[in-house]
């Protein structure tokens, strides 16, 4: 009898220590799968498109700094020259939940700069997010891909 009750200690001991061990592997999970809460500070990467070049963001607490190069054509009357420009916007982020942003630029030059831009998480993956963002009240819609860098 002793070396039955000595025997049921020794597996419930083994039990126990496995599933303490199982859920420390699970409780050390650092976020969420499909949690956006690691795109909400770094450094982070809009790939170039047709219509406009490779931006670069950086977020700070609630600060977004993003930076991209501009290509103007000039001409005259025998030849056209493009110059690229390095441009730097910095705008405010406020997070309205972990799926959805407003983005307002700090220093807005026209009046479409003043308009805010709701940004609206869609997918999320281990290093990127789709996002759809609409400028302002209008209908206007543009879809991306934010990639984190760092």
């Amino acid at each position: 009898m002793k070396g039955l009750i000595k025997e049921l200690s020794t597996n419930t001991i083994k039990v126990t220590f496995f599933i303490a061990f199982i859920y420390v592997i699970i409780g050390c999970e650092n976020e969420p799968k499909g949690s956006p809460d690691r795109f909400k500070l770094g450094v982070f990467e809009i790939p170039a498109s047709d219509s406009y070049s490779k931006t670069v963001i950086t977020r700070v607490d609630s600060l977004q700094i993003e930076e991209y190069t501009k290509t103007v054509s000039k001409s005259n009357d025998s030849t056209v020259t493009s110059q690229v420009t390095k441009h730097i916007d910095t705008l405010f982020i406020t997070w309205k939940n972990n799926f959805a942003y407003t983005l307002r630029m700090k220093n807005p030059k026209t009046d479409l700069d003043k308009d805010p831009i709701f940004v609206q998480i869609t997918k999320v993956t281990d290093k990127s997010y789709d996002f759809t963002a609409r400028v302002g009240y209008s209908n206007f819609k543009q879809k991306g891909t934010v990639y984190k860098v760092k």
